[in-house]
This record gives structure tokens, sequence and C-alpha cells, in this order.
């Protein structure tokens, strides 16, 4: 008879944040699949667990898949967990699930923490239905791709966003997403945990500290809808101005970019940007 594959969720910073189940099972499995080995042996020093673990992680899942069937097939069981959080969601870990399916092995979820839940759930916004996306793209020519896609989700998602790019990400989104609310979670359960929450994705220049893991829920469109009344003119011609200004965008993108903010057609926001730098001559 073949083993079980429990698929652990643990703590995505604070240590108490993990299930009795979950210990239980880390305690008792034969061996522990862990993405790093050593940001797990933290987690298991700290609850005295002394099962062994193995590293699974992106670069050895060929190698590792083969052997850890192999152990579960034997009637091994096999403890699967991710630097943080559930394994599965932006971690390493599917493969091996899908591996366990067609071979018939018994795959057991051990559920526990999750960023992108946490955030959803502290955002405040309808979580019926919330996409959860992974971390955003880094080339350009993806990125672009990446935010028209997210463009055509009218209901709230979430996503990683790492500390290097979050400054850009979150000036981009102003012009893609225009005026939808969203939440910006950094260091979640860690001590200098800051969540910060705006109605408007234009949040250029009121970014958090740089510094730790961030994850970003946008609020659905009609929330949107809601927040942002009718605007002036003069406000339009004014965001038209501070986007170009601040991000350099480029001017038919971000005549697009403020007339899907306010409601208006880009050749309404093109009138109004004219006839206002005519005025300022």
């Amino acid at each position: 008879m073949s083993g079980t594959l429990f698929v652990v969720a643990t703590p995505i910073g604070n240590l108490e944040d993990i299930t009795l189940r979950a210990l239980r099972v880390l305690r008792e499995a034969d061996v522990i699949a862990a993405e790093d080995t050593r940001r797990t042996a933290k987690l298991l020093a700290h609850y005295s667990i002394t099962t062994s673990a193995l590293s699974f992680h992106e670069h050895n899942t060929r190698s590792r898949i083969p052997q850890l069937l192999a152990r579960l097939e034997r009637g091994e069981s096999v403890a699967l967990v991710s630097d943080a959080g559930t394994p599965g969601i932006s971690d390493p870990g599917i493969e091996l699930i899908q591996a366990c399916w067609d071979k018939g092995i018994t795959v057991d979820p051990i559920p526990g923490a999750s960023a992108p839940l946490a955030a959803a759930v502290a955002s405040g916004f309808p979580l019926e239905p919330l996409t959860i996306f992974g971390f955003a793209p880094a080339r350009a020519k993806d990125r672009k791709a990446w935010w028209v896609r997210l463009q055509a989700i009218g209901d709230t998602l979430t996503f990683f966003e790492t500390p290097h790019r979050i400054e850009q990400t979150l000036a981009e989104m102003g012009m893609y997403l225009g005026s939808r609310p969203i939440l910006v979670a950094r260091e979640m359960t860690k001590r200098h945990q800051q969540l910060l929450r705006f109605e408007d994705a234009a949040i250029i220049g009121r970014t958090p500290d740089v510094r730790g893991e961030f994850t970003v829920v946008v609020g659905p469109q009609n929330v949107a809808a809601s927040v942002v009344s009718s605007a002036s003119d003069e406000l339009i011609y004014k965001e038209f101005c501070r986007m170009t200004a601040v991000t350099g965008a480029l001017r038919r993108p971000t005549l697009s970019a403020v007339a899907r903010k306010y409601g208006r057609s880009a050749k309404d926001v093109y009138a109004i940007v004219e006839r206002f730098k005519k005025s300022d001559a």
C-alpha cells in the first residue's frame, strides 16, 4: 500500500501561525520535502521537530520527483512544504502533486497560512470571485501582456511583488488599472507588518517602505466606479500631466490610462489636454 503526500501550509512570517495538525504531520512524516531546507530548519527547530528534510525546489524537480514517488510507493509518508505559506501558490509543488494523482497516491492537504488570502481578507474588497496571480514578470514585454491580462479581470485579484520592483509596479498600476482601489501588504504577520489601502490605484509618491515582501490586492471595477466621482476637466488635465511627468510615460498610453480612470474617451481627454496646454501658453 502506498504512502501519503501531505501538502502542509507553514507560517508566512509569524511562527505561531501553524496548526496543531501541521505540527503533528511534520513530526510523523518519514521525510519533509522542503523548498529551502535552511529556512524549514528554523521552523523545525522552533518546534523541536527532528524529521529529516531534503530539498525540493524548481531547479531539481526532475530528479527529486522520481525519488519521492519511489518512497511514497514503498509506503512512506512525505510532507511537502514551501519556504512560507501554502505549497503550489507561486511555490514548487504542483508537479509532485500531479504526479501523485497520476500514480494513484493519496494527497492530503493540511491547510493553514496563505499570504494572498490573508491580504485579500484584510482588504475588505468583495472576494467572490478572487483571482490569485504569482509575481509580476520582470521583462518589459511580458509585463505589458501581464497588465493587459489583469485589465480584463473585473473582480478582485491579488499578486506578489519583489522589493526592487514594487515602486515600478505601483507606478504602472495607475496607468493600467485606472481608479480601482488597492491594498498593499508588506511583511505580513511579521513585526514590521504594514497594510496600506488606497481608493485609487494611482498612488505614486505614497509608496510604502520598499523593504520586505509584498502582496498586492486590487479591488473590483464596480467598487472603483462607486469611489470615483465625475471628474472636472482640470482634474483630468492635472492627472495627465502628473502621470507623464512622474513616470515618463508616452503620450498615447497615458491618454488611454487617464480615459479609463475617469470614464471618458481618449478623444475627450486629448481635447481637454490640448485646450489646457493652449491656455497655459
